[in-house]
């Protein structure tokens, strides 16, 4: 008689909710365990404007909704087609736990829920669920299977297809190309294109020469169309894909544009010239970033008030918009121009924690260092845009400062891969330092 396969139990870590609160509805038929070392730690995170703050509650929510005043001592059915979710409360340190871990912390009770239950279930697969790379470590030394929450994790052929959106085209006549800059562009079979989706990026090279000129696919007219190298308040671009920059981030009909690159690319600059010269069209310009301190540093232990301590994770912001300034005098109406903007918070600099909750209707809206949002938050921000609204994403996804992301499963990346193609969205990889020579060999070698 054939033996029934038995679903597989997984054991959750506190920050896999915390980075999806819906988590537990994506292991399909197995069984999922929340160790009561999770619930304790998910306490400590109900209260605050964060995303993890939100998380916390939500799963709470969604654990209450689930159960219906129904008891965790066998599992609780999570839905159709779904396996048993249950509680398991603490149990002790199995004599080689003891022996190797001296410390009584969370992740160690974590990890000895999850022993007690592979032992006491030899026949299913048990897996620790874990975005922290140390505990999987831990895990797999005591011969417990530990995995990374994977359901939003881009692939690495992916993030490699993200670095590679701009098709060079060669041999093109010189007719073809002349036709990109007048009337409605060229067609993809003049330019020997078999298909392209929209927004696409192009050089294309002229038959005797190697010096390409830029284009981009419009799906809403089939047709590739010229991308000419023009300033934004005063930012000229310095290479081609500052030139793409500036195209997507000044055409009204792209209203999400994300931009990755190292350090020194332009990204942020770029963005923030392009707001100001668009300032007219929007009621605001929001400009904000996560706030990710190095070294874990708390933010309690700089002196002054909020708006204080917020201030030298919001200096990077400001100095970008004193490099654009200082393309103009001193006594320059555009000058004038960007310091009323500040003072009547026309043009605003502000955590990204004040931002949350706000409605964004006909802002344009720079959310820099994206690179250290989940793929959550990410999706609460777009979701909060409304009519005539534009959304910038900036970051490097080779940096990041959030413990519990990586270049796979952080909000940048995921935004990148998931919006690709689409009509309304445009992504630009920044390559070329322009910040200084020294930059940029710091960038590559470093």
């Amino acid at each position: 008689m054939k033996k029934i396969k038995q679903p597989k139990i997984f054991v959750l870590d506190t920050n896999v909710i915390l980075h999806d609160f819906r988590s537990i509805h994506n292991f399909q038929e197995n069984d999922i365990v929340i160790p009561i070392s999770v619930i304790e730690e998910l306490d400590k995170f109900k209260k605050g404007n964060d995303t993890i703050n939100y998380n916390a509650r939500e799963f709470v929510r969604e654990m209450d909704k689930i159960t219906d005043n129904q008891l965790f001592d066998k599992g609780v059915k999570i839905g159709k087609g779904k396996g048993l979710i249950k509680i398991e409360l603490g149990h002790p340190f199995s004599t080689q736990m003891a022996e190797s871990f001296f410390e009584d912390t969370q992740d160690h009770r974590i990890l000895a829920t999850t022993h007690w239950i592979k032992e006491n279930n030899a026949d299913r697969v048990v897996v620790l669920v874990t975005k922290d790379i140390n505990l999987r470590m831990k895990a797999k030394a005591l011969r417990i299977m530990a995995e990374d929450y994977l359901t939003d994790r881009v692939t690495e052929e992916q993030v490699a297809s993200i670095h590679k959106e701009v098709i060079t085209i060669k041999d093109i006549p010189q007719p073809a190309i002349d036709k990109l800059f007048y009337g409605s562009g060229s067609t993809l079979k003049e330019l020997r294109i078999k298909n392209a989706v929209a927004n696409q990026l192009f050089k294309i090279e002229r038959e005797e020469s190697s010096h390409p000129v830029l284009a981009r696919y419009n799906s809403l007219t089939d047709s590739i169309i010229g991308i000419k190298k023009i300033n934004a308040y005063g930012i000229e671009p310095r290479n081609d894909e500052q030139a793409f920059a500036i195209d997507a981030l000044l055409n009204p009909e792209i209203k999400l544009v994300s931009l990755t690159g190292m350090a020194g690319t332009g990204k942020t600059l770029l963005a923030l010239a392009a707001a100001i010269a668009q300032e007219e069209e929007f009621d605001q310009i929001l400009l904000s970033r996560p706030v990710i301190p190095l070294q874990n540093q708390d933010m309690g232990f700089l002196p002054g008030d909020i708006k204080e301590k917020l201030g030298p994770f919001m200096l990077p912001l400001f100095d970008n918009l004193s490099v654009i300034k200082k393309t103009f005098r001193d006594t320059s109406k555009e000058n004038i121009r960007i310091e009323e903007m500040l003072r009547t918070e026309k043009l605003l600099i502000s955590p990204l924690a004040y931002i949350r909750g706000r409605s964004l209707s006909n802002v344009f809206f720079i959310v820099d260092e994206a690179q250290n949002l989940t793929p959550h938050e990410i999706k609460t921000i777009i979701t909060r845009a409304g009519e005539g609204s534009k959304l910038i994403f900036t970051g490097d996804i080779h940096q990041i400062d959030s413990p519990y992301l990586d270049i796979h499963s952080n909000g940048l990346t995921h935004l990148s891969e998931k919006m690709y193609g689409q009509e309304l969205f445009c992504h630009i990889n920044l390559t070329k330092g322009e910040r200084s020579e020294l930059s940029e060999l710091a960038g590559k070698l470093l």
